[in-house]
């Protein structure tokens, strides 16, 4: 440090002192230089001394070294061959360890892919999901399994359209096989509710005891027959009770559920479901446009509704979610309102009562059968109450044509009867009893004609017709009550009667005809209780209830008589018309023939023999023909004096005149029909008499002086009248 400062000489001096130094260090330097030079010389000596021996040394090593490389060759070669081997035994281990890792997924895609080929399409989505989820992870970084990674989306998609596929086949089976599951069950809902039915009759053994003998027997056999072919039929069907499982295979559907369910996508596939059964209800609710020409239409039509709910209640019951009651109920609704729809407009067009018939049997079934599986069928039992009024309305057109035909075939004479076998065949067909009749001898009359027991049976028929459809209604014997006497009432106050009506204005009825139709109407109106008493057997039901309605066949029997009463005085009257229209007068004769004309008389005997014929009438009815007839009588001859026409009468024709109207006189005394009080009869003609005594007797000064008094001896004689025949 002092070497840089500022005092003077100072690098000299250290300059000075480090030469010194040098100096110094160089003469230890030699000294020990001269100490060790002996040593350096010995050992340079010594090494020159070594140098042969390294010489001889390095041959022996070069030679040790060539011989160890030689021999180190072969370790060499062994060595690598050593190396190599662990290095493959490394590599086999690995790829054993890496294979225990890929052969369960191998394993699992071949068995995927198997269950692929044998259709269980399910197993094969837990397969998947078992890759995806578990084997997958642990080798995805190999290629392979990005492949299967990338395949395994395709392969759901696959099976979701191969189930959709299968799920299309089952609904397009179901829809053909819907009309034979649907009749295999209405089929049993029949076998059963008639085993059940057959056997309620077969233990009631008061059932119908007090009905008709003859119809009870029948029905009693009929009874015996059905409950024997039904427990035939029963013993024959026991072992083969066919389901909708036996009939198709719902698996489709159930894999299809599952899969979808399995995906993800189980609303998806509810949603198609239900949209395609719709499709289907609304195929199956369109019915034939010739439906209602026979029952296999009808029941073709309810076989395939019924099939197709037999199937939705089977899938409600075993799958969860893919139906629910509150679909089926909505689905039934819609249906039940399209079916009732349907059915009034197509059973609006069946005339035949059978056909009508075997359509209500057929609805019955159809509600039993849907109603054993829990649907609401009120809606169709309310329905079959307008088919009973259709049914009633084409029973009345049938029975309008039986009753017809009835009529047309009666000869309109009392029947004959030659012996008590006869009798009793005609008493078991109509309730008759006349204990005057009885105490008469064979062979002998009845007053009614053959059309009497023919009306009364089928009268009875029609009731029986009608109890036919009321049946199995579920309604009680008090209502059954009253539409059979409802529906009798119908038959006898329009259908009867109408016939009635139409049967008396035919121009071929003659009189005697129309006397019959009177004694046969008072007989049906006396037989109208029996037909009460009838009904009440039927249903069970006492006369007695306040509510038992009554039958109106009195009023229609009492209309029909005053009817035929009427047309009877119509047609004599038309009869005098006829024989007044021969009469031919010489207005102009000199004189009368001392006797009554001809036509006359034939007309007298004409209305002398008609009116024996009405003994068997009622006297009120008879008595009122007779004078209807003797007043229209006394009117025509009256006409024909004053006819406007006629412009002269010689005396002569007017004693001609009363020759004729003595014998109408003559007639009306000699009463024709009893009952008749003094001369009242003869009060008909006492015009003609008091105009015709008036002329011939000329008594005109009397007839003037005596001209409105009580007492007046032409009294009935009119001033106009008088002055025109004058």
């Amino acid at each position: 440090r002092s070497v840089y400062d500022d005092q003077p000489n100072a690098h000299q001096r250290f300059m000075e002192k480090l030469d010194a130094c040098i100096r110094n260090h160089d003469r230890e330097i030699e000294k020990m230089c001269n100490f060790h030079h002996q040593g350096f010389v010995d050992a340079i000596t010594e090494l020159l001394k070594v140098r042969a021996d390294a010489e001889k040394l390095k041959v022996q090593v070069t030679d040790t070294n060539r011989r160890l490389q030689d021999a180190g060759k072969e370790v060499i070669a062994q060595t690598e061959e050593i190396i190599r081997c662990r290095v493959q035994q490394r590599n086999i281990t690995t790829v054993v360890e890496k294979l225990q890792l890929c052969l369960p997924v191998l394993e699992m895609y071949s068995k995927l892919k198997e269950q692929m080929n044998v259709k269980r399409y399910y197993s094969a989505l837990k397969t998947m999901e078992q890759l995806e989820n578990l084997y997958l992870p642990r080798v995805s970084q190999y290629r392979f399994c990005q492949i299967m990674i990338e395949n395994l989306p395709k392969l759901r998609e696959e099976i979701k359209e191969i189930s959709m596929s299968d799920l299309k086949d089952f609904l397009e089976s179901i829809r053909k096989h819907s009309d034979r599951i649907g009749e295999t069950a209405m089929k049993q809902a029949q076998q059963q509710k008639t085993f059940s039915t057959a056997l309620q009759k077969q233990n009631n053994v008061n059932y119908g005891r007090n009905m008709h003998l003859g119809r009870s027997r029948i029905l009693e056999s009929k009874n015996e027959i059905t409950l024997k072919r039904t427990f035939e039929e029963d013993d024959e069907h026991e072992e083969e009770v066919l389901t909708a499982q036996d009939l198709v295979d719902f698996s489709p559907v159930y894999r299809c559920l599952h899969i979808y369910s399995v995906l993800g996508d189980g609303e998806i596939f509810e949603n198609y479901y239900r949209k395609q059964r719709r499709k289907q209800a609304r195929l199956v609710l369109q019915p034939q446009s010739s439906m209602h020409e026979t029952v296999e239409g009808y029941r073709r039509y309810f076989s395939q509704i019924v099939g197709f709910f037999v199937v939705e209640d089977h899938i409600l019951h075993v799958t969860q979610g893919l139906v629910t009651r509150t679909y089926t109920d909505e689905l039934w609704n819609m249906a039940l309102s399209k079916i009732i729809a349907v059915l009034r407009t197509h059973s609006s067009y069946c005339s035949d009562p059978d056909l009508v018939l075997e359509l209500k049997n057929l609805i019955v079934v159809f509600a039993d059968t849907l109603q054993g599986y829990g649907f609401p069928v009120n809606r169709l039992f309310d329905l079959l109450f307008e088919i009973r009024d259709q049914y009633n309305e084409t029973l009345l057109k049938k029975w309008s044509g039986l009753f017809r035909d009835i009529f047309e075939a009666d000869n309109y004479s009392p029947i004959p009867v030659a012996n008590e076998e006869e009798y009793k065949i005609v008493i078991s067909k109509f309730p008759f009893q006349d204990p005057e009749l009885d105490k008469q001898s064979f062979p002998k009359k009845l007053p009614m004609s053959q059309s009497v027991p023919q009306i009364y049976i089928q009268v009875k028929e029609f009731i029986y017709a009608s109890l036919k459809f009321s049946e199995s209604l579920h309604r009680s014997s008090t209502e059954i009550d009253d539409m059979l006497r409802k529906s009798t009432n119908l038959l006898l106050t329009r259908t009867l009667s109408s016939c009635l009506q139409n049967l008396i204005k035919k121009p071929h009825i003659g009189l005697t005809e129309l006397v019959q139709i009177i004694i046969n109407t008072t007989h049906l109106e006396q037989a109208c209780k029996y037909l009460e008493d009838f009904i009440s057997n039927i249903t069970n039901i006492s006369q007695v209830t306040v509510h038992t309605a009554r039958l109106y066949g009195l009023s229609t029997f009492k209309d029909a008589r005053h009817a035929a009463e009427g047309e009877i005085y119509t047609k004599l009257n038309q009869k005098i018309d006829e024989f007044i229209q021969i009469a031919d007068y010489d207005w102009t004769m000199s004189e009368s023939d001392g006797r009554a004309s001809g036509y006359l008389m034939d007309l007298i005997n004409f209305l002398r023999s008609t009116f024996q014929v009405f003994t068997h009438l009622p006297g009120k009815v008879a008595q009122t023909a007779c004078m209807s007839a003797c007043q229209h009588l006394s009117t025509s001859l009256m006409q024909m004096l004053l006819d406007s026409e006629l412009k002269q009468i010689s005396m002569g024709a007017i004693q001609q005149f009363n020759l004729d109207v003595i014998q109408c006189e003559l007639f009306a005394s000699s009463e024709p029909v009893p009952g008749f009080q003094g001369d009242t009869l003869q009060l008909a003609f006492i015009d003609l008499r008091q105009l015709l005594d008036l002329f011939m007797v000329w008594d005109w000064s009397t007839y003037l002086a005596d001209y409105g008094q009580a007492t007046s001896k032409y009294l009935r004689v009119n001033p106009s009248t008088a002055l025109t025949l004058l």
